[in-house]
């Protein structure tokens, strides 16, 4: 059996009462985390442009946008709602492949539901199945898939999107395989558009191509039958040979989506031990930013090929060592605020950021950094972090996700009830229609 077929008979054949309490837990601490991450954006101007560009092309039969009034089209929907999970860089991420595994998976599995009148128990239980399909294919081809320049979020995420549509449909093992191999002829996006948003685009379509790959599956469309792992199938054109056993092995007792993890900062998930490391050494020797004469981060390659770069913008500063660094040490914060326009464009941090150095540490493990201060008066501090807060060590706890969502959703001018929105969120799988909780969300 081929690893696309493989992946077709699990996910058709799996069972509400296969997933644990536990995971359970976590796909509903996906989905708040992800709402809130839509709602803090949702008035912004990205998403509405998305809106505006969509709405004259919309088909009648529409769903909600989350935090808006307007309605799209199902495939619309699961565009923009995509690219609000996805926006502000403060998703959810699995840290083995950094797959933000929610952003293009939730919004199709919210647009079908809420258009065919699904319960939220079928929805919850598609969307852990996405997740973790987007995870495992995610897993056979990393590092080298990411490391070519191909943004694992939207490339892997089409196989999460059309696997957990796939469910919701209710399609057999072998139209749920067929529907796979259909997303594979869609899959795109890349690591140079990360800074722009043509990151948005390429997200956004991985949950729209990836529902349109599961609805062309129902009306029998099909794709060849190793179309993932083929000779000549996605994996080796994207990557190099697969690991098939990553795909295949113990599918239904290790589960990928159980090891997801929720960002305390609204930056690159490598930003987070830089910020850790800076906010530790500020905290722990009340360093003034003005006494500062230099900051060295160093980590490893990944930390600098996605950090060491000239600031333009929100975008840029995101995923900046030198940003991070400087936000940590002058206002001992990386919130929202910190990453907005007029925050990174400020004067005082534009200089601060000039006084911060990234270096190569090879020996550094992925995920930790390092930080060294030197004051003016010749003093030096260092912090290493290795697990940053929000990491699988350092999991968020369920009512610090809950305070981020409702801090996303002020910043975002959310008019609704939060506490509604929350409630709805830990109670999804009790509700007989997901279009009860979607009415919550929509402004």
């Amino acid at each position: 059996m081929s690893a696309t077929a493989a992946l077709g008979r699990f996910v058709a054949g799996s069972r509400w009462d296969d997933l644990s309490d536990a995971l359970r837990h976590e796909g509903k601490r996906s989905l708040l985390n992800s709402i809130g991450c839509a709602l803090g954006v949702a008035r912004s101007e990205p998403v509405a442009m998305a809106v505006r560009t969509l709405l004259p092309l919309s088909g009648t039969d529409r769903t909600t946008v989350i935090g808006r009034s307007e309605r799209l089209d199902i495939l619309g929907a699961a565009f923009v709602n995509a690219i609000g999970s996805n926006l502000l860089d403060y998703d959810d991420t699995h840290l083995r492949t950094v797959i933000h595994p929610a952003a293009p998976v939730l919004p199709a599995v919210l647009a079908l539901a809420e258009q065919r009148g699904l319960s939220g128990a079928a929805a919850l239980h598609a969307f852990i199945l996405g997740m973790e399909v987007a995870c495992r294919v995610g897993n056979a081809v990393s590092p080298a898939h990411y490391a070519r320049g191909w943004h694992i979020t939207s490339t892997c995420g089409i196989f999460g999107a059309a696997a957990a549509s796939a469910k919701l449909l209710g399609l057999n093992a072998e139209q749920t395989a067929h529907a796979i191999g259909i997303a594979s002829s869609q899959s795109a996006g890349t690591v140079e558009n990360l800074p722009s948003a043509g990151k948005n685009v390429s997200v956004g379509n991985a949950a729209r191509n990836g529902l349109f790959a599961a609805l062309l599956a129902e009306q029998g469309y099909t794709a060849a039958p190793a179309a993932l792992e083929g000779g000549l199938g996605w994996a080796r054109a994207m990557g190099d040979v697969p690991v098939v056993e990553e795909i295949v092995g113990e599918l239904g007792t290790r589960w990928e989506a159980g090891k997801n993890t929720y960002k305390p900062y609204p930056a690159g998930i490598v930003m987070h031990a830089v910020i850790d490391a800076c906010l530790a050494l500020k905290r722990d020797h009340g360093l003034q930013a003005a006494d500062i004469a230099e900051v060295v981060v160093s980590g490893e390659q990944l930390l600098l090929d996605r950090g060491d770069r000239v600031v333009t913008g929100e975008r840029d500063a995101r995923v900046s060592i030198h940003h991070c660094a400087a936000v940590a040490f002058l206002f001992e914060a990386a919130g929202l605020r910190e990453f907005e326009d007029a925050c990174v464009l400020n004067p005082d941090v534009a200089a601060f950021r000039g006084k911060v150095v990234a270096r190569l540490d090879a020996g550094s493990p992925r995920g930790a950094a390092t930080a060294t201060v030197r004051l003016r008066d010749g003093r030096i501090f260092s912090a290493t972090v290795l697990h940053a807060k929000g990491s699988f060590e350092q999991p968020l706890s369920d009512r610090e996700i809950e305070a981020k969502v409702r801090d996303s959703a002020g910043h975002g001018g959310f008019c609704g009830d939060i506490d509604a929105v929350i409630a709805a969120t830990w109670g999804v799988d009790t509700i007989p229609g997901v279009g009860a909780m979607m009415r919550v969300l929509s402004a």
